[in-house]
C-alpha cells in the first residue's frame, strides 16, 4: 500500500521555543516511517542564508533528520519562502532535498500541484512585493554575503516579527484572504490542476474549490502546530491535522 505525502509549513525555526523544535524532530520521524514524501512550502527557517560554504548552525538537528528521512527514501522537496530563500548548494547537495525559491509543480498524493510560498501572489502584500524584488536580487544577495555572518544573522534577528505572529495578528487573515483568492484563480485557469498547496498565512486552510480540486494551507508550527497529510493515488480528501506527539 503506497504512503500518503505530509506537507508542513512555516515552522520558523530558531524563532520558535525549543520544544517546538523538539516537537518537530519528532514529526520528521513519524514522516520517515510513514511518508511516500515531505513537503514543506516555505519558511522551514526562521532566516536562513548560505555564506559559501558556512550556513547558520542553530539547525543542524532538523537538517540531520531531514537528511537521515531522503537517506532512507523518503524525497523531501522545500520551496524557499520569505524567511528562507536564500538557500541553495548546502540543502541540495548535503541534506539532499530539492529546493526552488519560485514556484513549483509536482504530484503530491497522485494529483497534479502547485506550490507557491504565498508571499507576494494574487492582490495582497503590494509594499512587500516591491520589496521582495529587491531583497531577492543579485546585489542585496551579494551585498548580505560581504557581512560577517554574527553580523548578518543579528540584523535578522532584529527585523523578523515571527514572535509578533504567536499572537492573534489580524493581518494574518487579510493574507490568507488572498492567497485563497489567487489559489482559486490558478485552478479556474488550469483545468487539469488539482491542488494548490500554499504556506505564509500560518491559517490551516482545506478548501473543495470544486470536486475532488482543493487548495490546501497546512498552517504553521509558531502558533497551531498543524501539517496536512494527502492520500496517495489521488484517492480521498487531503486532511489537516495537529502534531500532539
Amino acid at each position: 500500500m503506497s504512503q500518503p505525502d505530509y506537507v508542513a509549513s512555516d515552522i520558523h525555526l530558531g524563532a520558535v521555543p525549543r520544544e517546538t523544535e523538539r516537537a518537530f524532530l519528532r514529526f520528521l520521524e513519524h514522516v520517515g516511517a510513514s511518508a511516500g514524501q515531505l513537503l514543506l512550502p516555505g519558511d522551514l527557517f526562521d532566516f536562513w542564508f548560505e555564506w559559501g560554504k558556512l550556513i547558520p548552525g542553530k539547525q543542524f538537528r532538523v537538517l540531520a533528520a531531514l537528511a537521515a528521512i531522503v537517506d532512507a527514501g523518503v524525497p523531501v522537496s522545500m520551496v524557499g519562502g520569505n524567511h528562507d530563500a536564500w538557500g541553495g548548494r548546502f540543502l541540495v547537495e548535503e541534506v539532499g532535498m530539492s529546493y526552488t525559491t519560485g514556484m513549483l509543480r509536482m504530484e503530491l498524493g497522485g494529483r497534479s500541484t502547485l506550490v507557491a510560498h504565498g508571499d507576494g501572489v494574487g492582490i495582497g502584500d503590494l509594499k512587500y512585493r516591491m520589496l521582495k524584488a529587491v531583497i531577492r536580487s543579485r546585489a542585496a544577495v551579494a551585498g548580505f554575503r560581504l557581512l560577517h555572518p554574527e553580523i548578518g544573522l543579528g540584523i535578522a534577528r532584529r527585523v523578523s516579527s515571527t514572535e509578533a505572529k504567536a499572537d492573534d495578528d489580524p493581518a494574518m487573515k487579510g493574507r490568507s484572504r488572498y492567497i485563497q483568492a489567487w489559489a482559486h484563480g490558478m485552478l479556474a485557469a488550469e483545468p487539469g490542476l488539482e491542488l494548490v498547496v500554499c504556506g505564509h498565512s500560518h491559517l490551516p486552510v482545506l478548501d473543495e474549490v470544486a470536486p475532488g480540486r482543493f487548495y490546501l494551507n497546512s498552517g504553521d508550527w509558531v502558533r497551531n502546530r498543524s501539517y496536512a497529510v494527502v492520500p496517495a493515488g489521488g484517492g480521498g480528501a487531503p486532511e489537516i491535522r495537529i502534531w500532539d506527539g
